[in-house]
């Protein structure tokens, strides 16, 4: 009797590890669907989409999924310090640069904020993955 608990409980730990373990890999620190917004000033906000997956050599993605949707070019993170940078041409043919920055990178719910440039027109963003 003593060895066959002693055996359960073994498997238990064995299980409850390997649960924590699967629960932990979530990917590449860009993946997945990210909202928010940008804009020069608090009152003056323009939504943003944002679609990223890491591919196994580059992130890849989408700015504003759906019929205005466009790809992103140029998009590279730097582990070091965790910045992110990306371009897009919107179809109206405005040019967009974003620099940012990943914080709350231990949670899921991880932000970037930093610098959006569309056209002439320059401001903040910031989204968050969701």
């Amino acid at each position: 009797m003593y060895l066959m608990l002693r055996k359960f409980i073994h498997v238990g730990l064995v299980a409850s590890a390997m649960a924590a373990f699967v629960w932990a890999q979530e990917g590449h620190p860009l993946t997945g669907s990210w909202h928010g917004d940008w804009g020069s000033s608090a009152k003056q906000r323009t939504p943003v989409v944002l679609f990223m997956k890491w591919n196994n050599t580059a992130v890849e993605g989408t700015l504003n999924p759906g019929k205005n949707g466009v790809p992103l070019k140029n998009a590279k993170l730097n582990p070091a310090d965790w910045t992110v940078h990306f371009e897009a041409d919107t179809k109206d043919g405005q040019h967009i640069v974003a620099d940012g920055k990943i914080g709350d990178l231990g949670s899921y719910n991880r932000t970037i904020t930093g610098t959006w440039t569309q056209g002439t027109a320059k401001g903040e963003f910031k989204v968050k993955r969701d």
